[in-house]
Formats: structure tokens, C-alpha cells, sequence
């Protein structure tokens, strides 16, 4: 892939959305959750959307395992980071310092950022979770993976906790929190299995390719730290797609 190219990628992964983000021309086409510009449009919004509609490998899905077989692990080389944190417009972002990645099937991923969904958009076995987590990565030739956390409302999360405390609460430019620091391994869950999976940037471009990693087990986070995030994000889900035949991996 030439450098512009990925340059072009990293970008998108990076000032994204949910597995997100803008394109070259997303910052013009309004898009959104309901109404017009809602998820059923958004392939009609633009060229540049076109894959929304016409895609074969869409996210998000109903995860329900189709093969059974023994899978390469997720080798997390997490670091501790400083927080950087956005509103977007369409979600809560934290982006994080180099030097942290996962190790998939012998290929490094760097991790960029982790952004929030409320309710969940992907689904367990038919079931919706109140919040969902993607950690998005990218490899030096510009794939994509995530790494997708299912939350249940219960314990409280000192991860989930510090970004209540420092979202904006409307769109923002990214804002650098001084004297705070964390790491994607305060909150993934310590369980390796996964469901792994191919799929697409959940928002316009809806871009595919995406190597999709969700994280059998959940973890938790209070009532009310849900509530903060969904107060802020409001229903930033897209609808589940149709499989169209794909192998969900467990």
C-alpha cells in the first residue's frame, strides 16, 4: 500500500467514529441516528457511503457462533497512556499515545483509540447490552481490527469512570487531560476467547476488511456511569446486518 494510502487509513480509523469516522468528504455529508440522515439512509447520503448499502460484510451483527475451532489468541502489549478524549458528534472518544498493540494470527496492530456505543450495536445470541466498547487498531500496511468489549450494568468501572469525568458534553476537538492516565488492559476483560469475526467501520464510509475480535467475556460499569455516557451519546447504535454467509469464529 503506497504511504498516502495508509496515511489515508490511519486517519480514518484515528478520527473516527466507531470503527469510524470521517472520510475524505464525511465532514460535509451530515449523517446521523434517526430521522433522515438515520442508519437506513446512509448509504444514499452520499458515493462516498455507498458501501452502507450495498456491502456484504457489514457491521454490526448478531454474534452467534457458526464454527467452533481452535483460534489464535489476542496478545495484548497495552501501555500505560495519558488521555486524550473528543466528542465527535456522534461518540465519546479516547485516543492513546504510541506503543501499545495487539499481536493477531502474526500480524501488530497499534492501537489508536476506544469509543462508546449506547446500547450496545453488536448483539450476543440476540441480546442487547447497555453499552459496548470498540478499541480500534491498525496495522503498519493499514488494516483494521477492533476489539469489541459487551458491558453489563453492575460494578463500577474506574476506566469508564474517568472518561464521565472528562467527556465533553457537546462536539469537540480532542483535549489533552493533564495528570490522567490509563490503559485499554484497566478494562478489557481478562479472559482471552473471543468471537472473531470480518466485517466494516460501523459508521459512514462503512468501510470493509475490518477484522472484527469480540471478547467472549463482559465486564461491567454502574447505572450510572451508563446513564452519563448515554446522556451525552444518546442512541448511537447502528441496526445489526444480515451475515450474508459469514463464519463467526468461537
Amino acid at each position: 500500500m503506497k504511504k498516502v494510502a495508509l496515511v489515508s487509513v490511519m486517519a480514518l480509523a484515528l478520527s473516527s467514529v466507531a470503527c469510524t469516522s470521517s472520510d475524505v468528504k464525511n465532514d460535509k455529508v451530515s449523517w446521523g441516528y434517526t430521522g433522515d440522515t438515520a442508519a437506513i439512509h446512509w448509504g444514499d447520503l452520499s458515493s462516498e457511503f455507498a458501501t452502507c448499502k450495498t456491502g456484504k460484510e457489514q457491521s454490526p451483527i448478531d454474534i452467534r457462533p457458526t464454527q467452533d475451532i481452535a483460534q489464535s489468541d489476542i496478545q495484548f502489549d497495552y501501555q500505560t497512556s495519558s488521555m486524550s478524549i473528543l466528542n465527535n458528534g456522534h461518540t465519546v472518544q479516547v485516543n492513546f499515545d504510541e506503543g501499545s498493540s495487539i499481536n493477531f494470527k502474526g500480524t501488530q496492530y497499534n492501537l489508536l483509540q476506544v469509543h462508546f456505543h449506547t446500547p450496545s450495536e453488536n448483539l450476543l445470541m440476540g441480546e442487547s447490552y447497555p453499552l459496548e466498547a470498540h478499541f480500534v487498531h491498525a496495522s503498519k500496511d493499514g488494516k483494521l481490527a477492533v476489539v469489541a468489549v459487551l458491558v453489563s450494568e453492575g460494578a463500577g468501572s474506574d476506566f469508564i469512570q474517568k472518561v464521565v469525568d472528562h467527556m465533553p458534553a457537546s462536539k469537540s476537538d480532542v483535549q489533552k487531560v493533564a495528570g490522567v492516565s490509563l490503559s485499554g488492559l484497566d478494562f478489557i476483560p481478562s479472559q482471552n476467547g473471543h468471537f472473531g469475526f470480518k466485517g466494516s467501520l460501523t459508521t459512514p464510509p462503512c468501510t470493509e476488511g475490518v477484522q472484527w475480535l469480540m471478547m467472549k467475556a463482559q465486564t461491567t460499569a454502574s447505572k450510572a456511569q451508563i446513564d452519563a455516557l448515554h446522556a451525552v451519546m444518546h442512541d448511537n447504535n447502528r441496526p445489526v446486518q444480515p451475515l450474508n454467509g459469514r463464519t463467526i469464529n468461537e
